[in-house]
Order: C-alpha cells, then sequence, then structure tokens
C-alpha cells in the first residue's frame, strides 16, 4: 500500500516521502497517528503542487545536506568498544553511537538520518551506514569498530 509522509518516520522514509508500507502498518499506525495519507491521486497531485511551491526551500535543503555530505567525506570515525574474546563486542554498535561519534568529529547528525544494515553491530571491523540527508542525498559513510585497548581477560 502506498503513503505519502507527512513528517519523517524513523527506519521508514522523510517527510512528503511516497513510500510502500504493508495495509495493516498503514491502517493501524501510520494514519491514525497522523504520520501519513493514503498515496490516491488527488494527494500525489497535492504533494506535487506542495513540491513546486516549496522549491527554493528544497534547493536549500538540498545544499545543506551536499555540504555536510563533503564535510563527512573529511571526517574518519572510529568508534572504541569492549571487546570480548576474538573480535566479539560486549553489547552492540547502533545508530545512536555513529551519530554520537559524528558529533564528537564536528559533524551533527542526528541519529534517524542514519541506517546501519542489520541495525547493531557486534564484531570489530570496517563498517557502512547510510546516511540520509534529503530524499535526494545518500551517502554510504564508512567508519571502523575498534578495540578500547581494554580486554575482557583483564
Amino acid at each position: 500500500m502506498e503513503v505519502i509522509l507527512k513528517q519523517d518516520v524513523e527506519n521508514l522514509g522523510l517527510e512528503f516521502d511516497v513510500v510502500n508500507v504493508k495495509p495493516g502498518y498503514a491502517r493501524n499506525y501510520l494514519i491514525p497517528k497522523g504520520f501519513a495519507l493514503l498515496a490516491t491521486p488527488k494527494n500525489k497531485a497535492a504533494l506535487e503542487a506542495t513540491l513546486k511551491e516549496r522549491e527554493a526551500e528544497e534547493a536549500a535543503q538540498v545544499k545543506a545536506a551536499k555540504d555536510i555530505v563533503a564535510k563527512l567525506k573529511e571526517v574518519v570515525v572510529s568508534i572504541p568498544a569492549k571487546v570480548g574474546a576474538g573480535d566479539k563486542l560486549f553489547g552492540s554498535i547502533n545508530n545512536s553511537d555513529l551519530a554520537e561519534a559524528l558529533t564528537k568529529a564536528g559533524v551533527n547528525i542526528d541519529k534517524k538520518y542514519i541506517k546501519i544494515p542489520g541495525n547493531t553491530i557486534k564484531r570489530l571491523g570496517k563498517y557502512s551506514a547510510k546516511i540520509r540527508l534529503h530524499r535526494t542525498v545518500e551517502y554510504d559513510y564508512s567508519f571502523d569498530v575498534v578495540s578500547d585497548g581494554i580486554s575482557a581477560e583483564e
């Protein structure tokens, strides 16, 4: 079932996105909470009209998003974590940990815009996260999860 999002919904999409969701999710959660509208031809036409009106604002948002991507290309992040036997972590690393590490590096990105495949990381190594700053601007950011230097035996 196609719906038009009226606001950002974590792990689904950004405001004014047209997304496919299961009918029950749309009927029982998104529409009653006011997060989405059915994507009828009338509502799609209204969306197009709204987007045309907001073109200048959209251009400014795209420019700001591209500026953030340029900063991301320069920033290298390594997230330290406690490690047990081998390369297995105590706990896990998720999008909020990456958002916090990026903030410390000087790039403020809300955790809801960061999507890590599998949602959590449980081993050391190199990983990639998709950062979606605008419906047209996405960036695959690579980062490392490293040992904090304290082993489990100590």
